[in-house]
């Protein structure tokens, strides 16, 4: 009785967690953040349905000028890399994709050391054809330029400015709300505090998958605390 209880408690917590976090996303990326410490927030983020992902970069997919570590570090290099030939492979764009197919709510953050693109994309993107697989160049690719001065978002070669905010960061959150449509972009200061850059607003089609270009730079993904939900007996 008292597991059955439990349970039902559970059930309503997670209804009443889906309507808080129609209220702002704001909310799940301060709770994040205390989560390597604090087993009842890994449990509401849980059941939240929201994923703080631990993205893992694909390496069949990587161009032969791009270095990848296992620590979730990509970086460029003038030299090409022995890579065997991969369909999956960019070849002409320093590029590179996560295995994770998303369709559901995520999160993740990546930090840089110079200009990067930080984008999604549908996995038949075309990886040979030169420029047009560059992010953002294609109508299968969203991504955020970010540069010294400021950012510039990209979709189907059409652009767009936002000016850098004060303090700067190197530090990017992307927010995916695949069913829906929505993707947004978030400078993330050293306080956690998160700064609105763009939303896109459309209609996915397919799963997306996280990617990246860097170019005489370095970029690495930023590891979440793994949410792990209590077992609970069988009813």
């Amino acid at each position: 009785i008292k597991c059955i209880s439990t349970l039902q408690t559970f059930c309503r917590l997670k209804v009443k967690l889906q309507g808080l976090q129609k209220c702002g996303f704001f909310v799940w990326h301060t709770l994040a953040h205390f989560m390597k410490t604090n087993k009842i927030i890994q449990l509401f983020l849980s059941l939240s349905g929201l994923d703080f992902c631990d993205l893992t970069l694909d390496p069949n997919t990587a161009s032969t000028q791009l270095i990848l570590s296992e620590n979730g570090e990509v970086k460029y290099v003038d030299e090409q890399q022995p890579y065997p030939d991969h369909p999956d492979r960019f070849k002409d764009i320093p590029q590179v994709l996560c295995r994770e197919s998303l369709t559901g709510r995520h999160y993740w953050e990546v930090e840089r050391t110079g200009w990067a693109r930080v984008a999604v994309a549908y996995k038949t993107l075309s990886r040979k054809e030169g420029m047009i697989c560059k992010f953002g160049y294609n109508y299968k690719s969203w991504c955020l330029f970010c540069t010294i001065n400021g950012f510039t978002v990209w979709h189907n070669n059409e652009s767009n400015n936002i000016p850098a905010p004060s303090p700067s960061s190197k530090r990017v959150g992307v927010y995916l709300d695949w069913p829906a449509g929505t993707l947004s972009f978030y400078s993330v200061s050293d306080t956690h505090t998160l700064t609105h850059l763009h939303t896109f607003n459309t209609t996915f089609t397919e799963p997306l998958y996280a990617g990246f270009k860097v170019f005489n730079s370095s970029l690495s993904l930023t590891s979440f605390s793994r949410c792990t939900i209590p077992a609970v007996c069988s009813l």
